[in-house]
């Protein structure tokens, strides 16, 4: 029997849900199972539901997406948000890495995107759209590191810190790493502590961005 994934779509325009949901249909090992127009109704229906994804629209009635985002990440933890919104600037696109979402696509962009990026952050991996990826990317870095350039910080990893960074961005998680390096779980943990104080980084989006950018991992 194919494993199904569930997906919730919180998105307040219907045609956009209802296009979205035929999409999905066609997918043999994805399930939507349920629809929502506002944020608090996101976080509600994950609560009860723990989809597998959320794809996430920014701008919904109430506090809308990005208040929906770091909500669900506290609440649902094992839930992947996707972000699928028309904003492509700077601000935006970080708030949602930083508010904890897997992904951050345009909704301008084909269907055939859309089906990657999900299975992209149902793998545990970080999805950016082509379009936004460059600028995303470029972004957190010189937002977000302490030191005074990125070739500085890179140098100031340790080997294995390099590995596990290598890992992580690859979406594994800290009992995979730490069975990869044959380490315990709490070493593989304070690798990956010293790692977001070396980079000035706060999440695991952010770290793959920043793995991306300085060719540790491909993008």
């Amino acid at each position: 029997m194919i494993k199904k994934y569930s997906v919730l779509i919180a998105e307040d325009h219907a045609l956009l849900r209802a296009g979205m949901c035929a999409l999905l249909a066609s997918e043999s090992d994805i399930e939507v199972v349920a629809e929502v127009g506002t944020g608090e109704d996101a976080v509600r229906m994950c609560c009860s539901l723990n989809p597998d994804v959320v794809l996430m629209d920014l701008n919904m009635p109430g506090r809308g997406g990005l208040h929906a985002i770091a909500e669900i990440r506290r609440r649902a933890p094992e839930t992947k948000v996707l972000v699928i919104t028309m904003h492509k600037t700077d601000e935006y696109i970080q708030e949602a890495l930083r508010s904890g979402a897997s992904g951050y696509i345009l909704k301008e962009s084909g269907h055939d995107e859309l089906r990657t990026a999900i299975r992209t952050v149902l793998s545990g991996r970080v999805y950016l759209s082509p379009d936004v990826s460059a600028r995303v990317v470029s972004n957190l870095i010189s937002g977000g590191a302490h030191t005074s350039s990125t070739t500085t910080a890179v140098d100031s990893l340790t080997t294995r810190e390099r590995e596990v960074l290598k890992l992580v961005a690859e979406g594994l998680g800290n009992k995979q790493v730490a069975h990869h390096l044959s380490l315990s779980i709490k070493t593989v943990e304070k690798h990956r502590a010293s790692l977001m104080r070396k980079l000035g980084l706060r999440n695991i989006a952010m770290l793959a961005a920043y793995a991306i950018k300085n060719e540790i991992v491909a993008g």
